[in-house]
This record gives structure tokens, C-alpha cells and sequence, in this order.
């Protein structure tokens, strides 16, 4: 009985404390934004899963979420303010010198990430971060 009993702990000291994953309650697309009725949590460690709906709710998924799969922090990202071909301002701040000119954006973008942007004046190419306004701020210092 004894040695019974010690291969029980044993295997039970083997394996890892329950832990609990969030996986998708239906097929979601990728750009749609994720609500609670969105997600469910099960049990199950899935490693890179996130473990909580509220890391998640808010987010948009960047691929294709598929109905009981976990979801992994590289699935979701915050939700883009930027489409692709969107017209926006492009912003240059040095000092006291600030420059504003129309771009169209070349991709998807959220506030903080780095988007290609062609000037619509120049047809030139140029790199810069999403503002919370949605102006790309490219070069030179950042005003917000």
C-alpha cells in the first residue's frame, strides 16, 4: 500500500497544477474585435495561451481563432486605427518645426506600431508610429 502510495504522489508531484486557458467559443475571423461571449476558459496548461478572458477582451485577433483552441498572446493584438490604403496625416515635429502632409497607409496598423505610408505629394516611401489620433508620426520627435 505504501509503495501504491508513493507512485500516486509521485506522478501527482510529476505533473504541473491545473492551470486554466482561454480558447475560442466559435470560429472568429481575423480583424474582429473579441468580446467575453467571444471566449471561454478551460482547463489545461497550453504554453504561450493566455489564462484569463480579460487579457483578451478589447483585443482583435490577428489570425483566424478556431472554436476550442487555445488562444496564444500572438493571436490578439491590439485593435488596429490605421487600414490598409487609409488616407492619413503624416507628421513631422523637430523643435519647434512641425510638418504635415497626406499619406495613403500601405498596411493595417495600431496605435504604436511602425506603418509604411506613401506620401501622396512626393509618392515617396516613408516609416513611422501610429499616434492615438491616428496621425503617423514620421521622423524628428513625436508631439503626443
Amino acid at each position: 500500500m505504501t509503495k501504491h502510495l508513493f507512485m500516486i504522489v509521485a506522478l501527482w508531484l510529476a505533473y504541473p497544477a491545473g492551470a486554466d486557458t482561454v480558447v475560442a467559443t466559435r470560429t472568429i475571423r481575423a480583424q474582429t474585435l473579441l468580446t467575453a461571449a467571444d471566449l471561454a476558459v478551460v482547463e489545461g496548461k497550453h504554453p504561450g495561451a493566455i489564462t484569463t478572458i480579460d487579457e483578451a477582451i478589447g483585443l482583435e485577433a490577428r489570425v483566424m481563432l478556431y472554436t476550442g483552441r487555445p488562444i496564444s498572446r500572438s493571436d490578439i493584438a491590439p485593435a488596429a486605427i490605421i487600414a490598409r490604403n487609409q488616407v492619413v496625416p503624416l507628421v513631422y515635429s523637430q523643435g519647434g518645426l512641425s510638418i504635415t502632409a497626406e499619406g495613403r497607409a500601405l498596411d493595417r496598423a495600431a496605435v504604436g506600431d511602425f506603418v509604411r505610408v506613401m506620401n501622396l505629394s512626393s509618392r515617396t516611401t516613408v516609416s513611422g508610429v501610429v499616434a492615438p489620433d491616428g496621425a503617423i508620426h514620421v521622423g524628428g520627435t513625436p508631439t503626443h
